[in-house]
């Protein structure tokens, strides 16, 4: 994921000033027209353009709402990701004994099972994060000039999922989950196989073992619920005609902006002749404030529409996970140089 800590004024006229300044262009060179070629008489009715435009808030209030829900429930998921994953290395430290063993472990051993458990749970969890960046044709917010001339860019896509599972499963382990599709279920998988040996082997009691195989259960339904919102866009229809409605209305407003600026100024040319001719340059700064509230509100959309694309107000998948790794690493009692770093913030940034 990715959170903006703050958004500052600054800050959003730099996401915006591509497209402010073809605003600024759109609407200079309609009122050169108008006013060099005196077209006051090409104009569209405020009623139509009004209605227009009512229809174009609605439809961005709409997608926006869409965007938030989608984003809110990719949070929920992670969130649900963090405490699960808690309760299951509490679990396996707590319920791997030898009290019902027929042929009792040693605590180094007994250690050993625990640590290859809770490892093979972070392997699934960033290949879980991993699944989640991969980018899909639908998601475009990624390639925006703005994220690209800032660099941000998930960690996911600087390091590849083999490099980053080999310090946590067996090299059978790892070949077998890369001949996998989906790899965070191979890894789920393993985890049950290896917990109903040690169930056999007696050192798992089996109302334990029920108890960590509902804990896996879990782990499949929050991955499920994150597959669902990473494969499945938000709606195209209604994403792109939203676009080209936004458009259709920007484009259209000079018609309607512009003459009406062109009457107020012959209401007082006789007092004010200079004032009267040029006032119509003044629904230059007007129509830039309209157009640029009806872009912004609809890219805010478009950039919520994909909560794990890996840009600035995404959920931050990469940070979570290595949180929860820090958790469980130091539960193990693995001393802190051995356990890595958070992600770094960039540009107040999470990934």
């Amino acid at each position: 994921m990715h959170i903006k800590k703050k958004y500052t004024a600054f800050e959003m006229a730099l996401w915006t000033r591509f497209e402010t300044l073809l605003f600024l262009l759109i609407i200079v060179l309609w009122v050169a027209i108008y006013y060099f070629f005196d077209l006051g008489w090409l104009k569209i009715p405020w009623t139509p353009l009004a209605l227009i435009g009512t229809a174009v808030a609605f439809v961005i209030g709409f997608q926006n709402n869409s965007a938030y829900g989608r984003i809110w429930e990719a949070r929920k998921i992670w969130g649900g990701i963090v405490n699960t994953s808690r309760t299951f290395g509490m679990f396996v430290q707590d319920m791997l004994t030898n009290e019902y063993a027929e042929s009792p472990l040693t605590e180094p051993q007994i250690h050993k099972e625990i640590k290859t458990l809770t490892y093979r749970h972070i392997a699934w969890m960033t290949a879980l994060r991993h699944a989640m960046r991969m980018p899909r044709p639908w998601e475009t917010s990624a390639s925006h000039r703005t994220n690209q001339e800032w660099d941000l860019r998930p960690p996911e896509l600087d390091s590849s999922l083999e490099d980053d599972l080999k310090s946590y499963i067996t090299e059978n382990d790892l070949a077998y989950v890369l001949g996998k599709n989906n790899k965070q279920t191979a890894l789920l998988y393993l985890q049950s196989h290896h917990l109903q040996k040690l169930k056999e082997q007696g050192i798992i009691w089996e109302f334990s073992f029920l108890e960590l195989e509902a804990i896996l259960q879990e782990l499949f339904t929050l991955q499920g619920k994150s597959e669902r919102i990473k494969n499945f866009p938000y709606p195209r229809q209604f994403a792109t005609l939203n676009h080209f409605f936004m458009w259709i209305f920007i484009l259209l407003l000079p018609m309607a902006l512009i003459p009406q600026f062109i009457e107020i100024g012959k209401g007082f040319s006789e007092s004010h002749p200079l004032m009267g001719d040029l006032f119509a340059w003044l629904s230059i700064p007007f129509y830039i404030i309209v157009a640029w509230i009806f872009h912004t509100m609809e890219r805010i959309g478009r950039t919520g529409e994909n909560p794990f694309e890996g840009t600035a107000n995404d959920v931050p998948i990469s940070t979570i996970a290595r949180g929860i790794e820090i958790d469980l690493r130091q539960n193990l009692g693995e001393p802190n140089e051995k356990i890595p770093d958070q992600f770094p913030v960039k540009h107040d940034t999470q990934f």
